[in-house]
């Protein structure tokens, strides 16, 4: 197994021009709530306008940008290249703050990275995965942690699998609240995100300003709220990119091509994490022959060093 040695975990004195996109949707009300409350709690001011709703600019940070949309943010596909276009700003990330919905309905706060595995029922487009941004999204899920805990909330603070749209061509990642219009509305968990993307932003701004030898992987198997990939980021100094559940695995999504995308998908990848216990023993065999054969070892978080 590859063993991986971590120094501190950010550049203090490297302050990239990264231009960062924080994005909420109109009709969404934990998204507008967040939204709301990041504007509170920090220093912005209008720069412009977009989907006739005003666009913001944080007066300290000048390259984080924040826009709201009235479609669904889902389905607003190649909104990087419209940003652009419309309002001359090259956005290099993208953070969309949104709702999280569930069967369960269960109390969360999660992040995830978007694409499809199979057909892109969900927006974006099929078969086809958006660059993650494994440092960032690592990161930040550990700061909701902390946070979670020191408000005493109840809520579930947990990674998701990549999943539906929107289609963009830069680095992006979802966090969400769920999972029902009484937490979408609450007061604390709203905080908790406004307040956790803003220290994100604060302290590390940027994928390029985390050390690079900090180990980025993929995640192989498990289910689509990842407690296996989830612990090992609380527990250890790794990053993770795409996620791919065993349900797209028995869906038949997964074969050479969509590993391949995974791995382009994934800047700087340098292992994969298969969630053993959820596999047949052939297909850990094959998925783990697979990687090694293209220069990423599997493994453990034996392997990770603690945080």
């Amino acid at each position: 197994m590859t063993k991986f040695l971590i120094k501190p975990m950010f550049h203090r004195d490297k302050v990239r021009k990264i231009s960062i996109l924080i994005i909420s949707e109109s009709t969404d009300p934990a998204s507008n709530n967040i939204k709301n409350s990041i504007l509170k709690k920090s220093k912005w001011e209008e720069i412009n306008t977009f989907n006739k709703n005003p666009v913001y600019q944080h007066q300290d940070y000048k390259n984080l940008k924040m826009i709201t949309i009235n479609d669904r943010k889902i389905t607003h596909e190649n909104l990087d290249i419209e940003i652009k276009e419309k309002l001359n700003i090259k956005p290099d990330h993208a953070i969309f703050i949104s709702k999280h919905t569930s069967k369960t309905g269960e109390p969360t706060l999660t992040t995830h990275p978007i694409g499809n595995y199979g057909n892109a029922e969900f927006g974006g487009q099929s078969k086809t995965l958006v660059l993650s941004s494994p440092k960032l999204m690592s990161q930040l899920l550990r700061i909701i942690k902390i946070n979670s805990k020191k408000a005493q909330t109840y809520h579930k603070v947990c990674f998701e699998v990549t999943h539906h749209g929107p289609y963009l061509k830069i680095p992006s990642l979802f966090v969400e609240i769920g999972s029902t219009e009484e937490e979408w509305n609450n007061k604390k968990p709203v905080e908790i995100i406004a307040d956790s993307v803003l220290e994100l932003l604060y302290q590390y701004y940027n994928e390029k300003n985390f050390l690079k030898e900090i180990p980025t992987i993929i995640g192989l198997g498990g289910g689509h709220y990842t407690p296996r990939f989830t612990d090992v980021a609380l527990e250890r100094n790794v990053a993770f990119g795409h996620m791919i559940p065993k349900y797209q695995i028995d869906a038949g999504n997964i074969e050479e091509e969509m590993f391949e995308k995974a791995i382009q998908a994934t800047p700087d990848v340098s292992g994969v994490y298969i969630h053993k216990k959820s596999l047949k023993k052939s297909q850990v065999t094959e998925y783990k022959n697979w990687f090694e054969q293209r220069g990423i070892p599997p493994v453990s978080s034996k392997d990770l060093p603690s945080l």
